[in-house]
């Protein structure tokens, strides 16, 4: 499912340049869950950017499903990102002006748009399978924390991904929180065959994962 070769990534500042990672490579099957854990700084996060196709390695290849990512235009890009890759970041990133139904549907109704009320009913089915039945009409600021990175979840797996992407879901959460993201992560990767990611510092989180990598300084760690 996902194939990275020599990835590297550099920060530039006024101070100088800071090495993010220094040739990663890495690889999950279809189907997997593998958690990445390390201390902040160690590059986790900026590699997960990388695969999601949200920011450029300055050098190395990344293939998510047998296509060379980084090789395509922005155009292309935002299409297979849309596509093939759902994302759960580590604060919800819900749009404050829309309702939770609508931030939902917003990625569904981007690729379809034509098939509005399809997509709308499938973001209403995702809510009541996240636990936010009675959530539908509400904005992000009326519901709490854990809520909004359920709904975020529900987000992620509109268009129905091959590959969910999780960095530090469950920072800042409560155990109860906590515990039902992940539960809804896990669901997600046992009943749909979808290929996990998470993006930890929690060893916990990590149990049920069936590999477990961890970066240090830019490198993974034999």
């Amino acid at each position: 499912m996902l194939v990275c070769r020599n990835l590297r990534k550099i920060y530039r500042t006024g101070g100088g340049s800071v090495e993010a990672l220094s040739g990663v490579d890495f690889d999950v099957a279809a189907g997997r869950f593998v958690a990445i854990i390390g201390r902040s700084g160690s590059g986790k996060s900026s590699l997960m950017a990388i695969i999601g196709g949200l920011s450029r390695p300055d050098a190395g290849i990344v293939c998510v499903d047998g296509i060379d990512i980084w090789s395509l235009g922005d155009a292309a890009l935002a299409s297979l990102r849309n596509r093939l890759i759902g994302y759960v970041f580590q604060f919800a990133n819900l749009l404050p002006t829309l309702s939770v139904l609508d931030n939902v549907a917003l990625p569904g109704l981007l690729r379809r748009p034509r098939d509005s009320l399809q997509v709308r009913e499938r973001a209403g089915w995702l809510l009541r399978s996240v636990g936010l039945a009675q959530h539908f009409d509400a904005y992000p600021a009326e519901i709490s924390a854990g809520e909004q990175r359920r709904a975020g979840i529900a987000r992620a797996l509109i268009n129905s991904p091959r590959l969910l992407l999780a960095d530090e879901p469950t920072s800042d959460l409560d155990e109860q929180s906590e515990r039902e993201v992940m539960a809804e992560l896990q669901r997600a990767h046992r009943e749909d065959g979808i290929t996990l990611i998470l993006v930890t510092h929690a060893l916990a989180l990590t149990a049920e994962a069936d590999r477990v990598v961890q970066i240090a300084d830019g490198v993974i760690v034999p």
